[in-house]
């Protein structure tokens, strides 16, 4: 008796769908994965970038009311069946909200997750004046 031997077709084959949605600019995704909100007034981004030396392959600048972001993963070879890691030179640029005092920002990189904290300005008070309104 005989019996069929199947091979996965993505062994063979790439993911069409995979290839249209991972291809940065054209995909949705883009290669560095960020998250941000504002945290007691300072506005914190986060950005995944697992398995990175900070000191070597990540870079954080700030310049015109932007955030640039900028990592690099060498690729080592390797004898491999399959890696689907990112290689290359990345890079995000985001913008600050206004007011922010670019000197007092700090970045840590703990577990893969960059953490990137900007002071901001406290909004201005609110200082109403009231006007008299002349009538002839």
């Amino acid at each position: 008796m005989s019996s069929l031997v199947r091979h996965p077709a993505s062994s063979l084959l790439p993911d069409l769908w995979e290839m249209f949605d991972a291809t940065w600019p054209f995909g949705t995704r883009h290669p560095l994965h960020i998250e941000d909100f504002v945290e007691e007034g300072t506005y914190v981004l986060r950005v995944e970038l697992p398995g990175l030396d900070a000191a070597k392959d990540i870079d954080v600048s700030a310049a015109d009311g932007s955030l640039t972001i900028t990592a690099q993963r060498e690729e080592t070879k390797k004898e491999q069946h399959r890696s689907e890691f990112r290689y290359g030179s990345f890079s995000r640029t985001v913008s600050l909200p206004a007011g922010t005092d670019t000197s007092k920002i700090s970045a840590e990189y703990k577990r893969g997750i960059l953490e990137v904290r900007v002071p901001t300005a406290a909004p201005p008070e609110e200082h109403k004046v009231k006007i008299d309104v002349q009538q002839d």
